[in-house]
């Protein structure tokens, strides 16, 4: 009873922070995060739970291996008798990669994870910065499998990614002239999301994308636009794109497809690091939980969900 008990609290505290995130109030979710900040600080320095905040792609990897690590061991003691003899007490919550570094430097999260290199300025504001990366993600360019267009073209030069994503292609025979006269639907990452950024910047440049685009709040509802608009086109997470397999089709990107060889040699231009970011050097107890990240069973998990392990 206390396993599930734990395994639904994992859950939990992660829906329930994406709700937050979900919510086009973003005042009124910073003022949310805010009125916890104290409580969140005084239970990581008088306990040993271990917080995560960040990218709503890793966020669900680290709930799954969380929750399998509580499920077998329970107590921190009992992975490794050297721990406390205390409930292992892991909480994950997404709210994109900007705010897991931001929770870092607050001091009200243990760990950040972020879909995208850690900026300069962010490196400078963490103290003792530390980085752990738990795998490769990518950038798929993806359409609903409905949308005519994978009839025609199975591969776009990013030239013509940046006129559909800024508006300059209007409608899909805009693209090509075969194509019906209907509008291109553009679903992209908020602005506190990692993929917004590299996407910024490995394709789109200096150009800005449309002002119409439908601003989705986590990659998981990214994706689940895409699948429900024949008409729409985004930039899908390679391991969530593989999640929905079949619901989604994903293109070449000036001839070279969205493979895990091609993103891994570099041939495929947009790819980003899953990282998880620390202030410090790590207690145990959060050492103990890194190394099954980092380790086989966790690197299972991210490859098990679609990622590229590093190991």
């Amino acid at each position: 009873m206390k396993k599930k008990l734990m395994s639904v609290l994992l859950a939990a505290a992660m829906v329930a922070s994406m709700a937050v995130g979900c919510g086009s109030d973003k005042k009124a979710s910073s003022d949310s995060g805010d009125t916890k900040k104290t409580e969140s600080t005084e239970k990581k320095t008088e306990s040993n739970q271990i917080l995560f905040n960040g990218s709503s792609t890793l966020a669900p990897v680290i709930t799954s291996i969380a929750t399998d690590f509580f499920d077998t061991y329970g107590t921190w003691d009992a992975y490794d008798s050297s721990l406390p003899k205390e409930d292992i007490a892991i909480y994950v919550s997404a709210g994109g990669s900007g705010q897991g570094t931001k929770a870092v430097i607050d001091g009200t999260s243990t760990f950040g994870m972020v879909a995208r290199s850690v900026k300069d300025e962010e490196k400078e504001a963490i103290k003792d910065e530390k980085e752990y990366q738990v795998g490769i993600d990518a950038l798929t360019i993806a359409v609903n499998p409905e949308n005519p267009v994978t009839g025609v073209l199975d591969d776009l030069s990013t030239e013509q990614i940046v006129s559909l994503f800024s508006g300059k292609y209007a409608t899909w025979k805009d693209l090509d002239p075969s194509l019906p006269d209907e509008k291109v639907v553009v679903i992209t990452r908020d602005i506190n999301g990692g993929a917004h950024e590299v996407f910024q910047k490995n394709i789109m440049g200096d150009t800005e994308i449309s002002s119409e685009a439908i601003q989705a709040s986590s990659m998981g509802e990214l994706v689940q636009d895409i699948i429900d608009n024949k008409y729409a086109i985004g930039y899908a997470s390679f391991g969530v794109a593989n999640q929905n397999a079949g619901k989604v089709v994903t293109l070449k990107v000036n001839g070279v497809e969205p493979t895990k060889e091609n993103i891994i040699d570099g041939s495929y231009i947009i790819q980003r690091p899953l990282l998880i970011v620390g202030s410090g050097d790590p207690t145990d107890v959060q050492q103990a939980f890194l190394d099954v990240i980092l380790g086989e069973t966790g690197q299972k998990t991210v490859e098990d969900m679609g990622f590229i392990p590093m190991k």
